[in-house]
Order: C-alpha cells, then sequence, then structure tokens
C-alpha cells in the first residue's frame, strides 16, 4: 500500500479560537446571571427563556472548547488518529442540547399562553438590550473561524441568533409597555425557541454526517473521483472513502489501478496536494494496484466496505 499524508495543515487549536472560545465564556456566564435575576424579578418567560437559552451556549461553548483542546493531542498506539474525533461528538451534544432546550421552553410557553401572566417590561427592555450587545460582540469572536470549524460555526450561529432573538425581547417589552398584554412574552418567547430550532438544525444535521462518516459538507464525492481518475497513468479508481477526522480536518482512502507499475513518490505528492487545495483534504491515503486479472481487488465493488 502507497500512502501520503499530507502535513500542511494545522493540527493544533488556532490561538485565536482559543481566546475566542475563553471570551466568549466569560461574557455569556456574566449575562446569564444577570438576565436569569431580572427574568425571576420581572416574571418574565422570555428572560428566562434566554437565560437557559445563553446557559446551553456555555454548557456548548465549554464542550466545543474541550473538543478542540483535546483534538490538537497527538496520535497514540492507541488512538492512531488521536482524539481529532471528539470534535464531532461535541458538536453532535451542543446540537442535541439545544434541540432539548427548544422542547423544554416552548411547552412552557404555551402554557403561559392560556393564564394570565403579568410582566414588567421596563426590566425586559433593559436586560434584552443589553444581551444584543453581549451576543452580538460574542458573534463576531468566531467570524473568521466559522468557515473552517463546524464548532465554531455553531458558535457563531449560537451567538447571532441570539443577537436577533434578545432584539425581538427588546420588541416584545416595548409592546408590553405601550398595550398592557401580557401575552407577548410567551409568543416572543415561541420565537426565541424557533429561532433556536432553525439555527440548530444545520448543525445537528452536518455533526450528525460527520459522526456516521458522511461525505464532509462542501466536498463533492464525483469531483473527487473525476481528480483521481485523470491523474496521470490511472485506469480505474474504487473503494474511495471520504470522512471527516474532525471538524476542521478531512481524510480519504482510495485504490487507484495504473497497469504501468507504481508512479512513484512524486506522483503521490502531487495528487495528495491536489486533493487539499481543491477539496480541503489533507490526509490522503492510496493504494495502487496494477489490474491483475488473476489477482482481482475484492473490495473494487462499490457496495463492498
Amino acid at each position: 500500500m502507497s500512502r501520503h499524508h499530507n502535513d500542511h495543515h494545522q493540527h493544533a487549536e488556532p490561538r485565536d479560537l482559543r481566546r475566542a472560545f475563553a471570551l466568549s465564556v466569560a461574557l455569556n456566564v456574566g449575562f446569564v446571571g444577570i438576565e436569569t435575576a431580572a427574568g425571576l424579578w420581572s416574571n418574565s418567560l422570555a428572560l428566562l427563556a434566554d437565560a437557559g437559552h445563553n446557559l446551553s451556549d456555555v454548557l456548548a461553548l465549554l464542550l466545543a472548547w474541550g473538543a478542540a483542546t483535546l483534538s490538537a493531542r497527538q496520535p497514540s498506539a492507541r488512538y492512531t488518529f488521536g482524539l481529532r474525533s471528539s470534535s464531532v461528538l461535541a458538536a453532535l451534544a451542543n446540537a442535541l442540547l439545544l434541540l432539548a432546550v427548544c422542547g423544554a421552553l416552548a411547552w412552557e410557553a404555551i402554557g403561559r399562553l392560556q393564564t394570565s401572566v403579568i410582566v414588567a417590561g421596563g426590566p425586559v427592555i433593559a436586560v434584552a438590550a443589553c444581551g444584543v450587545v453581549v451576543n452580538a460582540a460574542t458573534a463576531l469572536l468566531f467570524l473568521r473561524s466559522r468557515k473552517l470549524d463546524l464548532n465554531a460555526r455553531g458558535a457563531f450561529l449560537h451567538m447571532a441568533a441570539d443577537a436577533l432573538v434578545s432584539l425581538g425581547v427588546v420588541a416584545a417589552g416595548v409592546g408590553m409597555l405601550l398595550t398592557g398584554w401580557g401575552w407577548l412574552d410567551p409568543a416572543i418567547s415561541l420565537a426565541v425557541v424557533g429561532a433556536i430550532f432553525v439555527s440548530t438544525w444545520g448543525l445537528a444535521r452536518d455533526s450528525l454526517g460527520l459522526a456516521l462518516h458522511a461525505v464532509p459538507a462542501g466536498i463533492d464525492p464525483a469531483a473527487v473521483r473525476a481528480l483521481l481518475a485523470a491523474r496521470p497513468g490511472v485506469a480505474d479508481v474504487h473503494d474511495l472513502h471520504i470522512w471527516g477526522m474532525s471538524t476542521t480536518e478531512n481524510a480519504l482512502s482510495a485504490h487507484l489501478v495504473i497497469p504501468g507499475g507504481h508512479p512513484g513518490d512524486r506522483f503521490l505528492a502531487e495528487t495528495a496536494q491536489e486533493l487539499e487545495q481543491r477539496f480541503r483534504i489533507g490526509h490522503a491515503t492510496l493504494q495502487i494496484e496494477h489490474g491483475d486479472p488473476e489477482h482481482p481487488c475484492e473490495l473494487e465493488p462499490d457496495h463492498v466496505v
């Protein structure tokens, strides 16, 4: 088997991403305390709902931060890929946690719609306005990293959604002050749930796909196969597999039939470089075969794994 591992990609967690996780956790822990106290004092479910969501974000950020740190650990004799896949598990756990929060908040909001609840609109507006600033600032911390890391993308989506939700809570507070309609508070709570669900669904889908070794989003397997088939001397490509080693690193293995014999290390190096540049696949393992009909590859059919 001929194997090539391109080390141009970084295994370690970027320093700016570590700083982003630390600052975002600190900001949100402080704001959760303020929002919870204000929600209890004003009897606002919208504030308590947003505080619960922000608390789940703190847990999600801690999970993502811990997983990113574990992902940077070196491989061992037992964990030959290191602990890179922990970032995938963290992203999936965060998505499931947020979906559970959605169900709990929706249940409480529907119950409150059926009862008359007095809510102090002034504190709701003040605290929610602070939430807009805190959440928007936190989202900006992950703006640059969101396209490269699924956990960073999850953090960005959570914080951006929170900023929009806080704007909605401000609107509910203003509406309650002007009209006295208490039902606006649980109604906005349902809108909070909707925003959480929408922003979480894509994260849940992508993280579950990575956990099941699906081809990572943004990679076209047909285009990858075409690239390999077009390499000099390649007559056939089979047993092609593409998966995510972590939320930032992609891997590939494939069998290349080259009747002319092994093409050499330069061929492997150039192929790996093209895979990384075009598809962000940094770990490529290629097996070279001659296509001898007396010794066919048992893994050639696509349905065989």
